[in-house]
């Protein structure tokens, strides 16, 4: 197993969709501060919980968690504009 830390693009992915924590957080059934922490990378969802938030995306899991350095650059770069 490897030791690389956990990333995700939750933030990017929320904000292309012009959604608060809030908003994402009603959708997913969790608090907003359950939202802020996982962007943070202060906790990991559960299995459930990330597979709630893909599908609140329409998304797979695959596509917003990866190990650091393996991030989707697609996504990152349309969070810049």
């Amino acid at each position: 197993m490897s030791d690389k830390p956990l990333t995700n693009t939750l933030k990017a992915h929320r904000t292309l969709r012009n959604w608060t924590q809030a908003e994402l957080a009603h959708r997913v059934d969790v608090t907003r501060k359950t939202i802020n922490m996982v962007e943070n990378g202060r906790c990991v969802p559960s299995v459930y919980l990330a597979l709630k938030i893909a599908k609140a995306f329409g998304v797979s899991v695959k596509e917003f968690y990866q190990l650091d350095g393996e991030c989707d650059r697609g996504v990152m770069d349309a969070n810049r504009d």
